[in-house]
């Protein structure tokens, strides 16, 4: 059972954090980066955000700044308190998003060391495991180097590609062992705000899960096999809802991803983009955060500016990718997230 979180010890970290936030990419700062005449000129705009200099608007320079500042958030929000998970609980996403690049470098080409060397120029320094170190780690199978439940998952992931050939079957094996790791890292924080932002992210995933499932025509015991324990609607529910073809609209009624349900429901029939259930899906974590400002002082302004943060770097890469493909800002607005600053 871990040791209740006292509001108090977050006192000078959360006056910290409400300083940080007013460096977050608000609707001011993003209508000048939309309305921009050049790209260089909408670029400049994130130097007011804490971003550093880029020498040229392409998306491998913006992962570059993007990593960087990422790097300096963890760093410091870690610093603010001795309960790790509050920060980990984040980072591991990272872990699980490199194990994956690795594997399917290693089934997609034949040299081991070919693939580590092309694998290692995507992977992010944001995780838990430095990515040269979890090269090394997959290479020569020291799986219990790994950190948490990616000790068992990524063996696991990696036999089951090598068996089947689809890199979809380990991708999700992947995301519901992160899911349920989250879970657990959550549990054990303490913090009973991050336990709920956690179970809704659960939720929210295993409705993608679905989502996915139906629209690539997977059968049912596909989707019992990747859907996470930990959220608030039981896996087996949705499972049953999906084998007897009842609406999976219904599961999520009254909850905060009832919209983004409806959404996703048309999505898997080829009605809607992926890209409108996906916004949806990040609005109702967003609006879950909210809560955080109106709290004086305690763990909660820390979990809610990383979560704004890494929301924010998905606003950047829809606004600068868009700029650069020509698409009008009215086009970019409707595909951003509901909020940014919380």
């Amino acid at each position: 059972m871990p040791k209740p979180l006292k509001d108090t010890d977050f006192l000078n970290a959360t006056m910290r954090v409400r300083a940080m936030e007013r460096e977050l990419l608000n609707g001011e700062r993003m209508g000048r980066m939309l309305e921009a005449r050049t790209h260089e000129e909408a670029a400049k705009v994130l130097c007011e955000c804490g971003y550093g200099e880029m020498t040229a608007v392409t998306a491998a320079e913006w992962e570059r700044v993007i990593a960087g500042l990422r790097g300096e958030i963890y760093k410091t929000a870690a610093g603010m308190t001795d309960r790790p998970e509050l920060v980990d609980v984040f980072r591991l996403r990272y872990d699980y998003h490199n194990v994956k690049t690795l594997i399917k470098a290693e089934a997609a080409i034949e040299s081991a060391a070919d693939a580590a060397a092309a694998a290692e120029r995507l992977l992010t320094g944001a995780g838990r495991v430095p990515p040269r170190l979890l090269v090394e780690i997959m290479r020569d199978q020291r799986y219990n180097e790994l950190p948490g439940a990616l000790r068992r998952a990524a063996p696991d992931a990696r036999e089951t590609l090598s068996r089947t050939g689809d890199p979809q079957i380990s991708d999700f094996m992947l995301d519901a062992a992160c899911a349920a790791e989250m879970s657990g890292m959550a549990e054990a924080s303490g913090s009973g705000f991050l336990q709920a932002y956690v179970r809704l992210f659960i939720d929210a995933y295993n409705l993608r899960a679905v989502t996915r499932t139906l629209r690539l025509g997977r059968e049912p015991d596909f989707l019992r096999s990747v859907l996470a324990g930990g959220g608030n609607i039981a896996p087996s529910r949705i499972a049953a809802a999906v084998t007897s073809g009842s609406p999976i609209e219904d599961i999520y009624a009254a909850t905060p991803l009832q919209e983004a349900a409806a959404a996703g429901v048309a999505a898997a029939r080829g009605e809607a983009p992926l890209t409108a259930f996906e916004r949806l899906a990040d609005d109702a974590l967003i609006k879950q955060l909210a809560g955080a400002k109106r709290v004086a002082f305690g763990e909660q302004p820390i979990v809610a500016y990383i979560a704004a943060r890494e929301t924010e770097f998905t606003a950047v890469r829809i606004i600068l990718a868009g700029r650069l493909a020509g698409l009008p800002a009215d086009a970019l607005r409707e595909r951003l997230r509901e909020s940014y600053a919380l």
